[in-house]
């Protein structure tokens, strides 16, 4: 896997399941950390499906990127897998 040099900021795990957003996981390295693995000494910030700080984002990945996976995947006529 490539090194990602915006690691630093940290990752967001959108929790779904269908298309369902439960919550939003932001995992940040330690500090002069390079990984937000579990196990590292990473934090892990918690969200509601609703915060606002990721609203763009999210409407953008639930109405513009969702609906492309599957298809992307050869599988359109299958839904989201949970």
């Amino acid at each position: 896997q490539r090194f990602c040099p915006r690691i630093v900021e940290g990752e967001l795990r959108y929790n779904m399941v269908c298309d369902e957003l439960l919550g939003i996981i932001h995992k940040k390295p330690k500090e002069g950390g390079i990984s937000a693995v579990g196990g590292t000494g990473s934090v892990y910030t918690y969200y509601g499906p609703k915060e606002k700080r990721f609203a763009n984002l999210t409407k953008n990945f639930k109405m513009t990127d969702l609906p492309k996976i599957m298809p992307a995947l050869g599988l359109e006529s299958e839904p989201i897998p949970l």
